[in-house]
């Protein structure tokens, strides 16, 4: 499955022939590492491709089926480190060498709505379904201690998202995820229910090799306190988690049951005006501003399916704003004419989401945001500390000291949370395809080295020896 070149080592980074890849392998997962037709994403990957930089090295990412085929892999040197989203355990702490941390989660039971909620752990009364070496074994492991009655059973060849699906059809009643993961995929699967919080605060490490990683555990170290001092940490933290703490079931439904009814109408027109754009991101702010609806109207008079005024219109020269194509191509102008007069201090990866507020509010209470912040000692070109101060927008101790005055700014920074939400919706649907092909490969390599199984398919019971 991974290529077979050199590994990072002591040993291997003063060898006389030069390293060209940083191998790193991981797991599939929206909050990890997916691929889609436009790209690759992911926490990990994104921070993976920084530190490749950093080595002077090119990346070679290789997501596994398991943690069991990750832990094998770095102990055989197939791969040089592993970044999958993984919290530093007792295990992995003995096993591995493991990095500073990256963020915290909690682990939280999970459950399907319209089953009774469990309030504590003990209130369960059949097993609870997890990935094998997974940090949950080590979890429930210690409340058996002190709850005999407890059981759960671990599954290879499934990775958390999938133990996730299967709860949200009804086919699992329990599991456990961190609280990363379960914020993003009820995005996509919003059955998914929070249960007892089992573990709190526990950090996010990627693993190193237990020998001869002296000089890569240094190089991490340093990498990581750069991009801490450049708050590269904190601009993906809020990238990838910051919006989706807010959570609406039945707005995700409906968004849901959209891309399948009304999206493939229109897919090709945001295909075709999106130009250098994304175009999920235009049909994203399109189903914010009108649900996919041609005739939508506000009641301040904002029309069709991307939602322009009279004068918006007029301006990127659209005649019949209730006209479905007129109307996607008027607002993929408005977007682009926004993206081009941002300021330049403004990183590439952040501009969208400025210009989705400026589509929002308007560019002037945006800048007048910038100049808050930048007053309050933050950051003006982060979109992370501008989302921060458009709520002040409306309270008059601040707008009255602003160019442009009151604005709804809490409305805005909401706008563009929820066109990121619907945008990583239609990523992560996107991603399927792939990750299905490239899992069905890894599944016949799987079954072959997966440890022996009991009477049940893929599964091992909690106190079957690993």
């Amino acid at each position: 499955m991974a290529c077979q070149e050199q590994t990072v080592s002591d040993e291997k980074l003063s060898s006389a022939e030069p390293k060209t890849h940083l191998k790193v392998g991981t797991l599939y997962g929206p909050q990890i590492y997916i691929t889609t037709g436009q790209g690759k994403y992911g926490f990990d990957y994104e921070l993976a491709k920084r530190f490749a930089r950093h080595l002077g090295l090119k990346l070679s990412m290789t997501p596994y089926a398991s943690v069991s085929d990750l832990y094998a892999a770095l102990e055989n040197q197939d791969i040089d480190i592993i970044a999958a989203g993984l919290t530093e355990t007792p295990n992995r702490k003995a096993r591995f060498r493991l990095g500073p941390p990256l963020y915290f989660v909690d682990q939280i039971l999970v459950y399907r709505q319209g089953s009774s909620r469990p309030r504590m752990i003990t209130d369960i009364d059949e097993p609870i379904t997890i990935n094998a070496d997974s940090a949950y074994v080590e979890t429930l492991s210690r409340y058996q201690q002190q709850h005999p009655e407890l059981t759960w059973k671990q599954v290879y060849g499934k990775d958390n998202e999938e133990l996730l699906h299967l709860i949200a059809k009804g086919e699992l009643q329990y599991t456990v995820s961190d609280s990363s993961s379960l914020l993003i995929n009820r995005r996509m699967m919003p059955e998914l229910r929070q249960g007892p919080i089992l573990a709190n605060d526990l950090p996010v490490v990627w693993l190193l090799p237990a020998n001869q990683s002296d000089t890569l555990m240094s190089h991490l170290l340093e990498f990581w306190h750069k991009v801490n001092v450049k708050g590269t940490l904190e601009h993906l933290n809020e990238r990838y988690f910051g919006h989706v703490k807010r959570f609406d079931y039945v707005d995700t439904r409906a968004f849901i049951r959209a891309i399948d009814s009304k999206l493939p109408k229109y897919k090709h027109l945001f295909q075709t005006y999106a130009g250098e754009l994304d175009w999920r991101k235009l049909a994203a702010t399109s189903y914010q501003e009108s649900h996919w609806n041609p005739k939508a109207r506000s009641p301040t008079g904002v029309r069709g399916m991307m939602m322009l005024t009279l004068p918006t219109a007029k301006q990127v020269g659209i005649k019949n704003r209730l006209d479905a194509e007129q109307s996607i191509e008027g607002g993929a102008r408005y977007l682009k004419k926004l993206l081009r007069r941002l300021p330049d201090s403004i990183p590439e990866n952040q501009r969208i989401w400025f210009a989705l507020a400026s589509y929002n509010i308007g560019m002037g209470h945006v800048e007048d945001a910038r100049k808050l912040a930048e007053n309050m000692g933050l950051n003006p070109s982060a979109w992370r500390d501008v989302k921060q101060v458009l709520p002040l927008l409306q309270q008059r101790q601040y707008y009255q000291k602003t160019r442009y005055g009151y604005a709804r700014g809490s409305e805005a920074a909401h706008y563009v949370d929820n066109i990121r939400r619907y945008y990583d919706t239609m990523v992560w649907l996107d991603s399927q395809s792939a990750h299905f092909d490239e899992k069905s490969e890894m599944s016949q390599t799987t079954a072959i080295l997966s440890p022996p199984k009991n009477s049940k398919e893929s599964e091992v019971s909690a106190s079957q020896p690993k």
